[in-house]
């Protein structure tokens, strides 16, 4: 089958075209140090042809929930080669996903901080997990013209970390409704500076920070995620072909490794004046880079997106999570495991390194 075929990721050898999608477990210590429990769980599944780490807050200042683990002080830093040395043990290949929630975040989490955003728009009809239980969102501060370069520094830095500590490449989380996503969205942006108003300002920032990354670390390590018609974080566009024909299009005309396209989660309803077609029909056709396509894919469903043509690699998220063997699984079509929500986020092994295998 296809999935279990190589593929070259620029100068990368990949053993399959199975990518372990980026997945928060809020396994790390409150200081946002990795644990020797992390880097048993990664090197399980390192049977992937490229894990993407769980994000990773790449500043004190990007950080929005609890137990989630950073990539901005020498002890992070160091904490993570034991991840990266497990992994590469194994033969695996793992990038790190870069994160600044924006105002995805609680003042809680924050030493009393209110987080940023490009605007200062709270998130409304839905709470947020903190530390102290689940909590109403906050009007965030909006992001001077100083946040915003030091922000881009920020993402630089955590770059050159997340290299340093091991890991074979960095991914710009632009999706989900985090920072990046927020700078692109019409529900979160109100600017009337360069980096709001018209969809080329608005995309400014997601460029900027790639522009930056490619500069930093070389194009060949760096990827970036998106997701067009994910509405998750009450982020909505008024035309997302629009805002993300224009970023695609910008994108193609810088070299880097690859873009992963989530789709909207089924979990979410289809805003009524968005498309209706395959995302990654509409919006893959366009990627020019190695296309990563991701969100509830299966054994049939993810040969059959790669059948078409358009993807070249298939994210697998809550699959991996239960399944540290997925490729083997797949390979002789095995029974799945199947991911026990309860512990999906927070607590030790159970529920994270203890899913067996066959």
């Amino acid at each position: 089958m296809k999935l279990l075929t190589p593929f070259k990721l620029g100068h990368i050898e990949l053993k399959n075209r199975m990518v372990m999608a980026a997945m928060t477990r809020s396994r790390s210590f409150s200081d946002g140090m990795a644990t020797d429990l992390m880097a048993e769980y990664y090197a399980q599944r390192a049977s992937a042809g490229l894990i993407l780490s769980e994000a990773i807050n790449i500043s004190a200042d990007a950080v929005g929930s609890p137990f989630t683990p950073g990539l901005y002080t020498a002890a992070q830093v160091e904490s993570w080669k034991k991840v990266t040395d497990a992994v590469h043990a194994q033969g695996g290949v793992i990038f790190a996903q870069l994160w600044h929630t924006g105002r995805v975040a609680h003042s809680v989490d924050r030493n009393g901080a209110l987080p940023v955003a490009p605007s200062a728009i709270k998130i409304e009809g839905m709470q947020h997990f903190t530390s102290r239980g689940v909590k109403d969102f906050e009007i965030p501060r909006e992001m001077t013209a100083a946040d915003i370069r030091q922000t881009i520094d920020d993402y630089v830095q955590a770059a050159k970390n997340a290299i340093a500590a091991g890991f074979d490449g960095v991914e710009l989380h632009a999706a989900n409704g985090y920072l990046p996503q927020q700078f692109l969205s019409d529900s979160a942006n109100l600017r009337t500076d360069e980096y709001g108003g018209s969809i080329e300002n608005k995309a400014r920032f997601t460029l900027d920070v790639m522009r930056a990354l490619i500069g930093a670390v070389g194009g060949g390590k760096v990827g970036i995620k998106i997701s067009p018609l994910h509405p998750y974080a009450g982020i909505t566009f008024d035309d997302p072909s629009a805002t993300y024909t224009y970023l695609i299009n910008e994108l193609n005309k810088l070299d880097f490794a690859f873009v992963e396209l989530m789709k909207r989660s089924p979990m979410f309803p289809l805003l009524p004046h968005y498309p209706a077609d395959d995302e990654i029909e509409r919006f893959g056709k366009l990627v020019k880079h190695t296309l990563i396509a991701g969100t509830a894919y299966t054994r049939d469903t993810g040969e059959a997106e790669l059948e078409k043509g358009i993807a070249d690699l298939i994210a697998y998220g809550s699959a991996f999570l239960a399944n540290p063997d997925l490729p083997r699984r797949f390979e002789l079509g095995a029974e799945l495991n199947t991911p026990d929500r309860a512990t999906m986020f927070g607590g030790g092994e159970h529920g994270y390194t203890d899913y067996p295998v066959l």
